[in-house]
């Protein structure tokens, strides 16, 4: 997941999805709220512990940071030399992800298939956004952390790529290099408020609506492999406060479009052994999943 956070396009939640701890992790956040002080004033420090489920969220956001710190210089790189391969690995993951959790809905009623259109053409509706030119302010980073944590836990939609569409992306991350506590302040404040209302609501449909949210869910991965196809056309940037650019708006091209635009090789062999290593890394984790009796809800 600390992988995926990396890439502006590629979701946190679509990783949780495919390895069977989504459920689990919106049961954890949803704990989250203030109510929290009063229960552990009545219940003590350990059943407090319990019902957060520390141990897991520490092991998880550990990890994305381990992921985050250990291959972000990795996935730069690729990104500038590899990008072929990098995207069609990801395209690969989802894709295959996408054919294996929609055989956990119900595939013989009419409304998943419309429900997963849906899902579908707001995947496809994010990839189109025209940037936005919001002025980096406490409260515009407030309100972009709850949007983009919301979006962080959806599986298809990127948190980087929605702060990207603010044009917050550079801002927040030189924030995070020149360690700015006032505009991290409140960014995390959106964040934190972000998951405990929407965690609560996601989790509150899964359990009442599960088939018509999972339907979705998967429309929604499935209309992110726009923004994960590995022949782009870039049509504007976003320039970082250290000059580099950033891809903001790209479009998909065929491969020989791809060279002629880039004057690089379009690598079409390279493509598909990397989509068959996403998608076999998908089926080794489904497989763990089922001698686990781990479900996609």
């Amino acid at each position: 997941m600390g992988i995926a956070e990396i890439l502006p396009g590629v979701s946190g939640g679509t990783i949780a999805f495919i390895s069977g701890i989504y459920s689990r992790l919106l049961n954890a956040l949803k704990s989250l709220n203030p109510k929290l002080l009063v229960d552990f004033y009545r219940t003590g420090f350990r059943v407090t512990w319990k019902a957060l489920d520390v141990f897991f969220l520490l092991s998880l956001f550990l990890g994305m940071g381990i992921g985050i710190v250990l291959f972000a210089n990795v996935i730069s790189f690729l990104l500038q030399n590899k990008p072929v391969m990098l995207w069609s690995f990801f395209f690969g993951l989802v894709l295959a992800s996408c054919v294996v959790i929609i055989r956990d809905t119900n595939m013989r009623i009419f409304e998943t298939y419309l429900y997963l259109g849906i899902g579908i053409s707001v995947g496809l509706l994010v990839t189109q956004f025209e940037p936005l030119d919001i002025e980096p302010t406490p409260i515009s980073l407030f309100f972009g952390g709850i949007i983009s944590v919301c979006a962080w836990i959806l599986p298809g939609i990127s948190g980087s790529f929605v702060l990207l569409i603010f044009g917050l992306y550079s801002y927040v991350i030189e924030s995070i290099r020149s360690f700015d506590l006032a505009a991290l302040s409140a960014l995390v404040a959106g964040c934190v408020l972000g998951i405990m209302l929407f965690s609560r609501i996601l989790s509150f449909l899964l359990a009442k609506f599960r088939n018509k949210v999972l339907s979705v869910l998967v429309g929604l991965m499935f209309g992110s492999l726009v923004k994960l196809w590995p022949w782009k056309s870039t049509l504007s940037y976003q320039m970082g406060s250290d000059g580099s650019q950033m891809p903001l708006i790209q479009e998909a091209v065929l491969p020989s479009t791809y060279t002629i635009l880039t004057n690089q090789e379009a690598d079409v062999l390279q493509a598909l052994l990397a989509v068959s290593l996403g998608a076999a890394l998908v089926i080794i984790l489904h497989r763990i999943n089922l001698r686990s009796n781990i479900s996609y809800d």
